[in-house]
């Protein structure tokens, strides 16, 4: 039976695997207001920080596969959304706990799934799958893999979700996170990835969640992959300096090759080599056909004002991360000793 959420007059019953984080978050803000019956399935540990109200709350561990069996016995779901699978042992503890229980699945995978560095832009979702660079997009390829697979052997009905960069305001997207903007205050060196030129995408959760929420209950979406990002395309130098300018500061920007980064830091040279030191921009059409109202509105300079005003309020008298500022200090001073030997 063709279900539809614009459609049906039937309240749609929908379950968020997580619910509380960045993304997640504000996909529950938006679900709520539009009249969803939403559910999260999590610990209960996580809900402070972003303060979400109106769903209703399975308090399960989903890793344990036979506590929540139990505590998901007699529902019954539209959709089920998880945004916390990132190994293909996730996925098949979703597809044993799910199948039979509810019309759509969908998996929050990553952009970064695609061939890296691209060929040519934008990325669709037509693009190759294969980064060599980076372990955490391998796995999200493999949990894509065997949601694949289910859908081939029994009809697991699966939607796939390709994000890029998503930030709200408690997360600031640059290496190092909110230390970074300390060290901004304090006129310390920050690191940017290269010479700072490539192009990249960020994605206010809000305009996210519009294009997720719009997919839960269409079969059109089922055993299909979508991107769902901004419009809005950035120099790695231009989120610094438009962060720089909320905090009303000029920044003491340190341009440093990545495979370099990477030496000194391995979990954030990964990310980089594997995702954000390369040009991507995306193709969002396929995305819009099935959501009309998906439209990216909040620009970086808007993202940025609400990030700085959080900063200010909850994070700047927080004392900054250590690791990141002797990681920061000592790679600064190295690279720029270097560079001054080679002059």
């Amino acid at each position: 039976m063709k279900f539809d959420s614009k459609k049906s007059k039937k309240t749609m019953k929908v379950l968020f695997i997580g619910g509380t984080g960045n993304i997640s978050s504000a996909c529950t803000e938006l679900a709520i207001s539009r009249g969803i019956d939403l559910y999260h399935l999590n610990r209960g540990k996580s809900a402070g920080i972003r303060n979400v109200q109106g769903m209703k709350t399975i308090i399960s561990d989903i890793r344990n596969y036979e506590e929540t069996k139990k505590s998901l016995e007699g529902h019954t779901f539209d959709a089920v959304v998880d945004f916390i699978a990132y190994m293909p042992e996730h996925i098949e503890n979703d597809i044993r706990l799910f199948s039979g229980i509810t019309k759509q699945f969908v998996f929050i995978s990553s952009a970064s799934v695609y061939q890296t560095p691209p060929e040519k832009l934008p990325v669709s979702e037509e693009t190759p799958l294969e980064n060599p660079y980076w372990e955490y997009s391998r796995n999200k390829i493999a949990c894509e893999r065997v949601l694949k697979e289910a859908y081939q052997e029994n009809g697991f009905p699966y939607t796939i979700i390709r994000p890029s960069h998503t930030y709200d305001k408690t997360m600031i997207p640059v290496i190092g996170g909110y230390t970074v903007l300390h060290r901004m205050l304090q006129g310390l060196p920050v690191i940017v990835p290269g010479d700072g030129t490539s192009i990249w995408t960020l994605t206010n959760s809000k305009d996210f969640a519009v294009g997720l929420v719009g997919l839960l209950g269409k079969t059109e979406s089922i055993h299909e992959a979508f991107n769902i990002t901004s419009d809005e395309w950035l120099t790695w130098n231009g989120i610094y300096s438009i962060l720089a300018k909320e905090l009303n500061v000029i920044p003491c920007i340190v341009h440093i090759p990545s495979n370099i980064i990477a030496r000194y830091n391995r979990t954030i040279g990964d990310g980089l080599l594997g995702d954000k030191s390369h040009s991507m921009i995306f193709d969002n059409s396929k995305i819009r056909k099935l959501v009309p109202d998906f439209n990216p509105v909040i620009p970086f300079t808007e993202g940025a004002k609400e990030i700085v005003a959080w900063f200010n309020e909850n994070t700047r008298q927080k004392e900054p991360d250590s690791e990141i500022n002797q990681f920061m200090d000592k790679i600064t001073h190295d690279y720029l000793l270097f560079v001054e030997q080679i002059k």
